[in-house]
């Protein structure tokens, strides 16, 4: 019948964007990953200012040129008050994911950033004294125990590394957080959120980026063998990390929140099965039970929060809101995993 082929139509259409979502996620990680072990371009600062820069340019061509998207307009004032802080955590965030890149594996780094659910929820409650269920704190425990067994049993472990992914996790939380609190009244989508916030993180990030990596990358520059077409690769990380977050807008609006939450954590199983096969990181066995313990956890988590957000009772405090409208998920520019279920 015409109903069962819509419905087949929106499955295809789901399958279509999730798996061009993982497609472009596991490249730019793997990209980036590339462009610190391979090129030997150690610049985690730069690297964020150049996906920055190309997400700033993609905004605005998507926005203003080809008027795929409409503008949501934001007054002055709100872009410093409101935007501006979020931008600054938002910078904070990116970085931390590319300077933990930098030092530890990719299967560990993915691991790690899977603690995002846990560190959001001890700080609402730590915070904002925010009401948990007892199943939000018991989907945890698989979550933080996986973590710690794979920490334990990493065997390329670096502590600058990990504790970069770590504060990268409390910056995401933060993030998700002040989203909730800064950002009321405005609707806003992934695009226009980077409209809005990549020309200020460009901004955030340029000075620290010239002064701290300015002679390294002169240094880079000349003793490289072939340094334009390592910038060619360097700048098309950038471009892929601009959609990819277009490709997330896409998955929002094709699928259930419990399919994003899902599909989320198989990407991470993806990415680390690419950045094995590609890199050849050593991962013992034990490492890849708690690496499969951590995904069940946040699985398990996305399930208790989509049940909870369903049988709300009036008059009861809500736990932290699970967006009742997806367009309020603000996917990142280049690690946006955990944002949809926060």
């Amino acid at each position: 019948t015409e109903r069962d082929q819509m419905e087949e139509g929106s499955v295809f259409r789901s399958l279509l964007a999730i798996l061009q979502w993982w497609g472009f996620n596991v490249t730019v990680i793997i990209m980036n990953k590339w462009i610190f072990q391979k090129l030997d371009f150690k610049f985690p600062l730069s690297v964020s200012c150049v996906h920055f820069i190309c997400s700033s340019i993609g905004a605005y061509v998507v926005i203003k040129v080809l008027k795929l998207k409409p503008l949501i307009v934001v007054e002055p004032e709100d872009r410093w008050r409101r935007i501006f802080p979020m931008s600054f955590v938002f910078c904070i965030n990116i970085v931390l994911g590319n300077v933990s890149l930098r030092y530890i594996p990719v299967s560990f780094m993915q691991t790690i950033k899977s603690f995002t659910p846990a560190t959001t929820v001890v700080l609402q409650w730590l915070v904002w004294r925010k009401y948990f269920d007892w199943r939000i704190w018991a989907s945890l425990v698989p979550i933080v125990g996986g973590i710690l067994l794979t920490s334990v049993t990493e065997l390329s472990f670096n502590m600058f590394g990990f504790c970069a992914a770590l504060f990268g996790c409390l910056a995401t939380s933060t993030k998700t957080i002040l989203a909730e609190s800064l950002l009321h009244g405005y609707k806003f989508d992934s695009i226009n959120t980077v409209y809005y916030m990549a020309p200020f993180a460009t901004m955030i990030l340029g000075i620290p980026a010239l002064l701290l990596e300015g002679n390294g990358i002169l240094s880079w520059f000349d003793a490289h063998p072939s340094p334009w077409s390592a910038l060619i690769i360097i700048f098309s990380s950038g471009v892929l990390a601009f959609c990819l977050n277009f490709s997330i807008f896409y998955v929002i609006h094709s699928t259930t929140a419990v399919t994003f939450n899902v599909a989320g954590n198989l990407k991470v199983a993806v990415a680390v099965m690419v950045s094995w096969l590609i890199f050849r990181n050593p991962i013992s066995y034990m490492n890849a039970v708690g690496c499969g313990i951590t995904l069940v956890g946040c699985t398990f988590y996305g399930y208790v929060r989509h049940k909870l957000s369903q049988q709300q009772q009036p008059g009861t405090p809500r736990t932290p809101r699970t967006p009742r409208n997806k367009m309020e998920l603000l996917p990142l520019v280049n690690n946006d995993k955990l944002e949809g279920k926060v």
